[in-house]
Parts: structure tokens; sequence; C-alpha cells
């Protein structure tokens, strides 16, 4: 099983319904706070469920809600499909928007999922597809000395923050006997340092710094801002 193929499924990531709504809330409202000023055109790329995005959306141009999987994006569809400017896709149709258009790519929890060359190859269009003064919002990425206990830590206190701690403890049982854990096992996670994804981005033809903090519930995790380099 591919990571894409994992996530076209339910899966037990989130411990209840209220966990799934606080996580998208958490990052819709940080997400707005990140936008930039006026209408802007916004990638939201593997965006998962985005279960807010109506939040991001209110103050968008368009929003361009992108997923690999295909019940995801069915749930967005239906969800979302009534709201003029939201566009759901997948991540095959990023070719349709037309280059230099977007203010601001979100990858939120994402680059963990992604091969090196799958990685190289999607900052490549990001870039072409951003305006010269837009920017790339990298976020939630695993250093190599954040492991699952520290993971296990920032769960407890955002349950405990928003009433679903005695659930988050039956919700990390059942992940620990998921296809989860067997997936991540096989097929791992990928893991970066500060300097690694600077280097990468600099590479890629980016001007690139650490934001602070990052976005979600995790603060061990990390976040950068990268723009284009003219």
């Amino acid at each position: 099983m591919s990571w894409r193929e994992y996530w076209n499924q339910d899966t037990p990531i989130y411990v209840n319904a209220r966990h799934k709504a606080v996580h998208y809330e958490l990052i819709a409202r940080q997400l707005v706070d990140a936008l930039p000023q006026g209408r802007p055109a916004v990638l939201d790329f593997g965006c998962g469920e985005a279960l807010s995005a109506d939040l991001v959306a209110k103050q968008c141009q368009v929003l361009h809600l992108c997923d690999g999987a295909e019940l995801v994006r069915t749930r967005l569809k239906q969800k979302f499909g009534l709201l003029g400017n939201v566009v759901v896709m997948a991540p095959e149709q990023l070719g349709e928007i037309p280059d230099a258009s977007l203010d601001l790519i979100v990858v939120n929890s994402v680059l963990q999922y992604l091969s090196r060359a799958d990685l190289d190859s999607l900052l490549a269009t990001w870039r072409r597809l951003l305006k010269p003064d837009g920017q790339l919002l990298i976020a939630d990425v695993i250093p190599p000395d954040v492991g699952p206990l520290t993971d296990v830590m920032a769960l407890l206190k955002l349950a405990a923050a928003n009433g679903f701690f005695i659930a988050s403890f039956v919700g990390l049982a059942r992940t620990f006997f998921s296809d989860y854990r067997k997936t991540r096992a096989a097929l791992g996670l990928a893991h970066y340092s500060e300097t690694d994804i600077l280097a990468i981005l600099s590479a890629a033809g980016f001007d690139a710094r650490r934001r602070q903090p990052n976005l979600g519930h995790n603060p061990a995790r990390m976040a950068f801002v990268a723009v284009p380099r003219s």
C-alpha cells in the first residue's frame, strides 16, 4: 500500500470527530492569519478533508483544495461544492492553474509522505505557479530528533484543552494496532533538519527562512516560508 492509497480510506488518525474538527479548525484559523493582504489566490496542497476550509475561502479570491485521495476529494466537493471560489482538484490537475497566478501555496503535513524525487518535482511546479512575490508555506516538517512520543504528548495536550482527553487514549491504542503503524513501518516517514529544508529550497530556486510557530498543534515540528528567487 502506498501513502496515497492509505489516505484513500477512513483512517484512525483522529481519535474521534471532535479531534478531527478541532484539528481542521485550528489549521484554518492559522492559515487565515498567514494569508497575504487583499483577496489572495491560494493553493492548499495535500489539504485533507479541510473541514473548516470555508473560513479560509471567505478571505480568498480563489482557494484550490488539492488532494491525492479520491475519497477526500469527493467529500470536499460535497461539503464545499456550492462555494463559488473553491476548486477541488487532484495533484495531476495542477497544470490547470495558470503560471505565476498564486499568491500563496500551503503544504502542511505533507513532506513526510513524499519521496525526495517527488518533492523536487513538486517544488519546481509550485515555483512555476507562484507569482514573483508569492509565498510557499511548508509546515509540519518532522525533524530527525522528533519521534512518536513527542507526537503523543502534543496530541494529549491538544486533547486536554479541547475536551477529548479520555478518548485520545482509546484512539492512540486503536492507531497502534492499525494499518497506519504498519504502513508507516513499511514506507517510513521523511525527516528533515532545518538545514536540510533550507538547502533543498535554495536548490529549487527559493529564498527561505524558518517560520515560527509551526502550523497545527505540534510545536516540535517545523514550518518554513519561501519566495521564488528572482
